[in-house]
């Protein structure tokens, strides 16, 4: 018979009752319950209150003209220029940011992938305005401006992104893949290339549209690189000063001119709209590429 404490007997067949212990547990447990879910609720709440203020207030500004004329009736040279410095990051980003992944999933020792691993994310949380100056001293530091060197601090923004989300995303590959491209005696960077890659391409370009949308928000590193635009003409040439949506709204922000103001809301407006729907969607295919590789 099993003695409990005190010296009672204990009853192994004997329902079980709540202990003092185990109501303190289930308070403590409830309590951390409603704090993450308040938490979570204030997080939407202030969204909600960006995006309705950015809404209400720039929603007035905007029509076709808006977007496809040049200063002073139109946003369209900062929309394209903006397109433009976010696909040259990308293009630059993009195969370091795999490359490194690769590498992590691939091929780093223990000791290795931890150093790599915090350096990630080290660079990850690193300040735009610190990239700027970076950026500024290298590239435009008695020399012109150009849309490269904007570029090149995106790029740097948005590489432990892609790193990071792609590793995660490798991690997703069904092992026995590489196991049976073993057995079979295939090399180690062919299995990379022809199964590895095309398994986790889905998910690798849901992380490259995520990062997209971070860095296409970034004004620091633009005000240094690609602030001496003109605002009134159209270019594609990355060796110049760029237009861009988030120094155009730095800009517009200083002047003290309602008109200036409500064009800032109305750019704004814009720029949210395209990244909060890219992070949706970018969401979305996350989701279904996890939900397929972990189906294999």
């Amino acid at each position: 018979m099993n003695i409990g404490q005190g010296g009672t007997a204990l009853d192994p067949t004997a329902p079980l009752t709540p202990s003092g212990n185990l109501r303190r547990r289930k308070l403590v447990s409830r309590l951390a319950e409603w704090g993450a879910t308040a938490a979570a609720i204030l997080a939407v709440g202030v969204l909600g209150i960006v995006v309705f203020t950015v809404v209400s207030r720039g929603a007035s500004a905007i029509d076709f003209d808006f977007i496809v004329k040049g200063y002073p009736d139109g946003v369209g040279p900062m929309l394209v220029g903006t397109a433009v410095l976010v696909a040259v990051a990308t293009l630059i980003a993009l195969p370091v940011g795999v490359l490194i992944a690769l590498f992590l999933t691939e091929y780093a020792d223990s000791r290795s992938s931890a150093v790599i691993r915090l350096t990630l994310d080290l660079m990850n949380g690193l300040p735009s305005i610190i990239i700027g100056l970076f950026v500024f001293g290298l590239l435009v530091n008695h020399k012109q401006q150009s849309g490269i060197a904007a570029s090149v601090a995106l790029a740097i923004i948005m590489v432990p992104l892609i790193a990071r989300g792609t590793q995660e995303v490798l991690t997703l590959v069904p092992k026995n893949l590489r196991e049976a491209a073993d057995a079979l005696g295939v090399s180690r960077w062919r299995t990379v290339l022809g199964i590895v890659l095309p398994s986790a391409v889905g998910g690798i370009a849901t992380t490259t549209v995520l990062s997209v949308a971070r860095a296409a928000g970034e004004t620091a590193p633009l005000i240094f690189a690609t602030s001496s635009f003109d605002p009134s003409k159209y270019s594609l040439n990355p060796f110049e000063p760029l237009p861009n949506v988030p120094v155009r709204v730095f800009q517009l922000s200083e002047e003290a001119n309602p008109e200036a103001i409500t064009e800032a809301w109305g750019l704004s407006l814009l720029l949210i709209s395209a990244i909060l729907f890219a992070s949706l969607g970018a969401r979305a295919l996350l989701a279904r590429s996890k939900r397929k590789m972990t189906s294999q």
